[in-house]
């Protein structure tokens, strides 16, 4: 069983930058962070590779956000510039069994509880 803890959310006017935090109970594979907001389903951000070398963006965040991870101390990060007010959303970091980017929220096994992150105009 992997237990992900969040951090690093607030609130942040737009143009602004924040950086988020996931800290594993252990090394995992394949990790991701995906955003919701109420009424909608969970949607992809990014992923990464167990190494680091493969990363996945989804189209609305490509060349804003940078998704890195340090495994000597089981952390993946989300490094989010220029946010838009439509960013605001709860992220959450999520991690699969095996090691292979993708977007489905289905082949996350492990789950965080989320950070609120919030843009104003």
């Amino acid at each position: 069983q992997v237990q992900l803890v969040e951090s690093g959310g607030g609130l942040v006017q737009a143009g602004d930058s924040l950086r988020l935090s996931c800290a594993a109970s252990v090394s995992s594979y394949a990790m991701g962070w995906f955003r919701q907001t109420p009424g909608k389903e969970r949607e992809f951000v990014a992923a990464i590779t167990w190494s680091g070398t493969s990363t996945y963006y989804a189209d609305s965040v490509k060349g804003r956000f940078t998704i890195s991870r340090d495994n000597a101390k089981n952390t993946m990060y989300l490094q989010m510039n220029s946010l838009k007010p439509e960013d605001t959303a709860v992220y959450y970091c999520a991690a699969k069994r095996y090691n292979s980017v993708g977007s489905p929220a289905a082949d996350y096994a492990y789950w965080g509880q989320g950070t609120q992150v919030t843009v104003s105009s």
